[in-house]
This record gives C-alpha cells, structure tokens and sequence, in this order.
C-alpha cells in the first residue's frame, strides 16, 4: 500500500477499529496538551503577579479587587474566602476549636483547588501508557491475519510476507506516535502543577498565620467570618 487510505480500504474491521481508537487518543491528548498547557502557563503567571499585590494591598477589600483582577482561573479567593467564612452554630464543625476549623477548610478548599488544576492528567498518563500496546495489538492482529493469508496462498516466501507484516507494523509506530507526545505532556504538566502546589500551599498557611490574628491580620475584622478568631 502507498498511502494510509490504501491501508484503510485493505484492512479489516479490528484493524480499522484500532486504527481509530489510536486517532481518537491523538486528538483527546493533542485537545488536552494545548488546553492544558494554556491554563498552567497562565496560572503560573497569575500567582506571580497576585500574591505580592494581595500581601501590598492597604486593606481587604482593596486585597480582594486585585486578586479578582489578576488571579484569572479564582484559585485565590478561593482560599481567602475559605479563610474568612465560619461555620454557622449548630453544626458539628462548629463545637471544633478555631484553629482547627479554619485548618479543615483551607485543607478542603486547597483540594478542591488543586483537582481542578490537576484536570486531564490522568487521561494523559492512561493515553501515553496504552497507546503502545494498542497499536502493538494491531500490529500483531496485522502480522497474524498476513500469515494465515500465506498459509492458505500458492506465493511463498520473503516477498509474500514483507508487504503485509510491513503494513502492521504501521500500527505500533502509530501507537508511539501518540503516547510519545502525551507522556511528555504529562511529566512536563507535572512539574508546572507541583511550583503551583507549592505557591497555594504556602499561600494557605500565610491565611492562616494571618486569620489567627498574627501582625497583619487586623483587618480580618471586616470579613464576612467576623473577627479574627486568636
């Protein structure tokens, strides 16, 4: 075969079948890459910007414009918020002491936010550890049906067997194809995701040295959560 139609049109219903599933895992990771890589790179950039302005703000309220300016995907409010707010009386929570209610809700928050930025690594990671073995599959389906082909054929020989075998092997360097870039992605992504990590974990223990009424936190008295709670 010349071209990837021609192996289109000469191939069998599991061939084709694996052929698109390698096309749609191409497409989800290439989708997810440049998605990805748009968010991370903006985070990063945001944080760098919005801490020092929040720390440099004169007041709250002044601190909370500047995080809604500059922090574009609301990881920080987040956080302040989860900081400022108290649970209602009534509630178990409640009964706990201060310091460890605002501990469980920064911790719960900081989660939440960190498995929003974590979207789409796990497909990544099962894109870039099957696909090989996908297209490995097709490979030796490909092999296997050239074979049998061969067994029930008059031609016989190195000739009758190169052009099919050659054909299947397309399938693993497909399969390469697409987990190659996806495992890439994912250790790159990795990485960006831990700096960020480290920023908003940082950020949550400075919110809470800050709720807790340690110098600078004064101004928590004007929150939504009431006074600093010491």
């Amino acid at each position: 075969m010349n071209s990837l139609s021609g192996l289109w049109q000469e191939g069998d219903p599991v061939g084709q079948a694996v052929a698109l599933m390698l096309l749609a895992m191409s497409v989800a990771s290439w989708v997810l890459i440049l998605w990805r890589g748009r968010v991370l790179g903006r985070v990063r950039r945001d944080l760098a910007q919005a801490l020092p302005a929040f720390w440099a703000a004169t007041d709250l309220a002044q601190a909370r414009q500047r995080l809604q300016a500059l922090d574009r995907e609301a990881l920080l409010p987040a956080l302040l918020e989860a900081a400022l707010l108290d649970e209602g009386p009534g509630s178990l929570a409640a009964e706990a002491p201060a310091e460890d209610r605002l501990t469980r809700r920064l911790r719960d928050t900081l989660h939440a936010v960190l498995g929003r930025l974590q979207t789409g690594q796990v497909v990544l990671a099962s894109i870039g550890a099957t696909a090989p073995f996908v297209g490995l599959f097709g490979t030796v389906w490909g092999v296997t049906k050239a074979l049998l082909g061969l067994a029930g054929s008059e031609v016989q020989g190195i000739d009758a067997v190169a052009g099919p075998v050659g054909e299947a092997l397309v399938m693993t360097a497909a399969g390469l194809a697409v987990a190659i870039p996806a495992v890439l992605a994912y250790n790159i992504f990795g990485q960006r995701l831990a700096a960020c990590e480290a920023e908003l974990e940082g950020w949550a223990h400075d919110l809470r040295a800050w709720r807790l009424g340690r110098p600078g936190a004064r101004d928590l008295a004007a929150g939504p959560g009431g006074a600093a709670q010491a």
